[in-house]
């Protein structure tokens, strides 16, 4: 799983908008991971497989069928 220290995320922000947004200023980095990482291995391979599909798909102009490969991914996992 992939975490980003808060410098680079103040980075990345302060580079690609005008100013800082102020979502989420009140919350802990470490608390919105917290379900992920605290999520049994299952869960984990869920979400990590969901999200590799997501990124497979990012090139499409016009992206189909990610429903279906999220619904085989969690039937794979499950059985």
């Amino acid at each position: 799983m992939l975490k980003y220290s808060e410098s680079l995320i103040t980075a990345i922000t302060n580079v690609f908008s005008e100013k800082k947004s102020t979502y989420g200023d009140n919350i802990n980095p470490k608390e919105a991971q917290d379900p992920i990482t605290n999520a049994s291995p299952e869960v984990r391979e869920i979400i990590e497989r969901v999200l590799q599909a997501e990124r497979d798909k990012l090139y499409m102009k016009n992206p189909r069928n990610i429903n279906d490969d999220i619904l085989k991914i969690i039937k794979d996992v499950v059985q």
